[in-house]
């Protein structure tokens, strides 16, 4: 999943980027708020983690200004602050979840996995598929029982196109959700993924399907073989 982190403790931010692109989500991360403010006018993320107090431009004042103009992006807002009235403020200016530091690193990754769930309309961190469990939660994929490795970026894959079973899924939307400013990604890197994710899912209750010209598709189906290309409906 893509994230922005807007923070200007560098240590607190530094500590957070390397655990989250750990588990395989790409971030990227601003300390200033005007610039985070002039990024997100033209990148969509997942999920941002918001700093109050930022130089330039609070976290409220980033806030106010992505609401205002219909943006519905799932906000984590951090401060130092943990009084009522701060909490209060953080969430009435629509925030999704507040978070006082200093925090324990898994309530963080929790609450982070709990809104990028609500943002894929995922009640559950399970989805399951005959004897196939995908386990956001506890980053865990299985068929019966028995655990198949996926590697980071792979698994992250895997969640983007499960979080929306049956439907197509544009390269650049797999794209956003894979790769941050820093990555390097060449050209082919989405189809090398898509066809690791596919040898590895080879026995599962589930297809992955390409649909020419708008991107891939992953199905609860054997009607299709995995790598038959499939034309997209009119309309």
């Amino acid at each position: 999943m893509r994230i922005l982190l807007v923070e200007d403790n560098a240590d607190l931010a530094d500590a957070i980027v390397r655990r989250m692109r750990r588990d395989g989500h790409a971030l990227d991360w601003q300390s200033d708020g005007l610039k985070a403010a002039s990024v997100l006018r033209y990148q969509s993320f997942d999920l941002i983690v918001l700093d109050i107090g930022l130089p330039r431009l609070s976290g409220l004042g980033l806030l106010a200004g992505l609401r205002e103009r219909g943006d519905a992006t799932p906000v984590l807002m951090l401060t130092a602050r943990d009084g009522i009235e701060d909490r209060v403020q953080a969430l009435d200016a629509g925030a999704d979840d507040y978070l006082a530091k200093p925090f324990d690193f898994r309530e963080f990754e929790a609450r982070c996995r709990v809104l990028l769930r609500r943002n894929r309309g995922q009640a559950s961190a399970i989805v399951q598929i005959g004897g196939f469990a995908f386990d956001s939660g506890a980053h865990r994929v299985s068929l019966d029982g028995d655990a198949i490795e996926l590697p980071n970026r792979e698994f992250r894959l895997l969640e983007i196109l499960i979080g929306k079973l049956g439907q197509v899924v544009s390269k650049d939307e797999i794209g956003n959700g894979l790769f941050g400013f820093d990555d390097e990604a060449g050209p082919n890197a989405i189809e090398l993924y898509v066809g690791r994710l596919r040898k590895r899912l080879a026995a599962a209750p589930l297809r992955i399907v390409t649909v020419r010209g708008a991107g891939y598709m992953i199905e609860a189906s054997d009607a299709a073989p995995a790598d038959a290309p499939v034309e997209p409906a009119d309309g």
